[in-house]
């Protein structure tokens, strides 16, 4: 099904937000896989990005950086748009798209006028998170069932698959 079409007027606008400094907030209705808006800014690497940005000096994490490949990463706090003000949600109504390198928001489910949007920022986790790691992304979003954190959900440990009892039936045959 390909994406609805945005409206002509605008989805949303930035305002100070509960969640996280500013937010961007539905001005009007919006229907379910409605494109909002395209997050841009300047390309660069994830070296470059490593580089500008360090989150242990950081007393809590802020970057306007979106990973769109294993090159390219989007930093919107250089020629970015209002799409860098979408914060985070463990209950999303909007969810980010990559798209041949691009990232498009889309909503999720209708959102009504008011409403603020967020989408689940999932960041990458490599198994050497610490708790003060997850402090450092901690998440205020008041979901029910908030995580606690912008990190992506922890994947369920392995489990051996469970091999249910064979029952053991008598055959009657039948003479």
């Amino acid at each position: 099904m390909p994406p609805r079409p945005p409206s002509a007027t605008p989805a949303f606008k930035v305002r100070r937000s509960v969640i996280a400094g500013r937010g961007a907030f539905a001005t009007r209705d919006i229907r379910k896989g409605e494109r909002l808006i395209e997050y841009v800014g300047q390309r660069i690497t994830h070296a470059v990005a490593d580089a500008k940005y360090h989150d242990e000096s950081m007393r809590s994490h802020h970057t306007f950086l979106f990973s769109v490949s294993r090159q390219t990463v989007i930093d919107a706090s250089v020629g970015g748009n209002d799409a860098r003000f979408i914060n985070h949600s463990c209950d999303p109504n909007c969810e980010a798209v990559i798209e041949r390198s691009r990232v498009f928001i889309y909503a999720r489910t209708p959102i009504a006028a008011g409403q603020e949007l967020a989408y689940d920022y999932g960041y990458e986790r490599d198994g050497t998170e610490t708790a003060e790691d997850v402090a450092r992304y901690a998440c205020r979003c008041g979901a029910k069932r908030c995580r606690g954190t912008i990190l992506a959900p922890t994947k369920p440990a392995r489990r051996k698959p469970h091999h249910a009892a064979a029952r053991h039936t008598d055959k009657i045959k039948d003479a």
